[in-house]
């Protein structure tokens, strides 16, 4: 098993990262895809950066929003991630839904200010490719 959970198997984290916080970051990363808002809170309220990224550039956010979780993206959201906030490729969290097609994870994130034509594909361009008229009146109107 690798150190870090967003590692390839047999790349060895960065030798001057303290274990202890690959092992916290790698325990947040886990707790945004799961949307275990209420623990992953309680790390931000502590002092865990918001936008804490991991190898690819995927925020926290990003990885609450692409596995579907509106209250994770919502409570991040309210303590200062940044809601577009792209990834190594370019993804925001608001395409990443719009791909998905989860509905209550787009209006979190539109509500919370996510720009549609942030990133490469953009969110705009995402919703129009897949024919989801319903998002691109969400940011229209």
């Amino acid at each position: 098993m690798s150190a870090h959970a967003d590692e390839p198997e047999g790349h060895a984290p960065e030798p001057d990262i303290d274990p202890a916080v690959i092992e916290l970051a790698t325990r947040l990363f886990d707790l945004a895809r799961a949307g275990a808002t209420a623990e992953l809170a309680a790390y931000l309220d502590a002092g865990a950066p918001p936008d804490l990224r991991n190898r690819s550039g995927d925020s926290l956010l990003m990885l609450a929003a692409y596995h579907g979780h509106a209250d994770t993206v919502m409570a991040l959201a309210e303590r200062g991630a940044d809601v577009d906030l792209a990834n190594d490729r370019g993804q925001t969290p608001l395409a990443g839904a719009v791909f998905k097609g989860v509905d209550d994870v787009v209006a979190a994130l539109i509500g919370a200010g996510a720009d549609p034509r942030a990133g490469a594909p953009t969110a705009h361009d995402t919703a129009t490719m897949f024919g989801r008229d319903d998002y691109l009146r969400l940011w229209d109107s």
